[in-house]
């Protein structure tokens, strides 16, 4: 091989080398940016309101000697009878202490509980009652009244898993990124989803919204009746006790 072959072949090698450290350097500097592109930005997608099923449970209190309800007992029954219609989509299970110091007060009070809840709209078929085991046998058990429903869940919140102060993010990341990137931290907005969840009185009205309710029939024809006359359909107030509540006083 002559002079000049070799420096050709020197040359080429130069560039193959050259072409192959400006290749590392650049994926140093610049490792996979679309995975950090991939981490949700929104929060409502980090904190996704969740719709679950849950229960809502009433307990009662009843003596050893003496069973029955209190009126503010037998009024939370009511109610919860009531919710129930509205909201439950399973049984209504009443539990009753078994061995406990009150538990045959507590069997005789579910009676007028049963009775309560047919009362409110509960089928008689709707309701399942069964014991459970007390713990402490000299205590006073409570009887549970339960059904389950549809709730809105987020969360959980207070995790913290990126640093906020000046340096790089924690562990949740595949490598440290720098904090420049102006992104929320993970926790943000998490209160929010879950405070409305815990708010909300339909959770199927975070999915899909009610039908409209009827039009007031009266008002619609008082409105188009003066309309038709060429009236003004508005309504008047009368102001002649200029607000006042009382007329004691100047």
């Amino acid at each position: 091989m002559n002079s000049s072959n070799r420096k050709s072949s020197t040359g080429v090698h130069c560039l193959a080398a050259l072409g192959l450290m400006l290749c590392v350097v650049a994926c140093a500097r610049n490792p996979q940016p679309d995975i950090a592109a991939s981490m949700p930005v929104d929060y409502r997608e980090r904190h996704p309101i969740r719709l679950v099923d849950g229960q809502r449970s009433l307990q009662i209190f009843v003596g050893s000697v003496r069973s029955g309800l209190t009126p503010t007992q037998r009024a939370q029954v009511t109610s919860l009878g009531s919710d129930w219609r509205r909201e439950g989509t399973g049984y209504i299970l009443v539990e009753t202490p078994a061995g406990a110091a009150n538990s045959g007060a507590a069997r005789q009070t579910v009676h007028e509980i049963r009775s309560l809840l047919k009362f409110a709209g509960v089928p008689q078929k709707a309701m399942i009652v069964r014991n459970y085991d007390q713990l402490y046998r000299q205590d006073l058990g409570v009887i549970r009244v339960i059904y389950t429903r549809i709730e809105a869940k987020a969360g959980p919140c207070g995790e913290w898993p990126d640093n906020l102060g000046p340096g790089v993010l924690g562990n949740s990341q595949p490598w440290p990124l720098p904090d420049s990137e102006n992104r929320p931290y993970w926790n943000f907005g998490c209160a929010t989803q879950r405070n409305l969840a815990s708010s909300v009185a339909n959770p199927e009205d975070l999915v899909q919204p009610r039908a409209e309710t009827p039009t007031y029939a009266a008002r619609r024809s008082t409105v188009v009746d003066k309309y038709s006359k060429g009236t003004d359909p508005s309504t008047t107030y009368s102001s002649s006790n200029n607000g006042k509540v009382s007329t004691v006083g100047p």
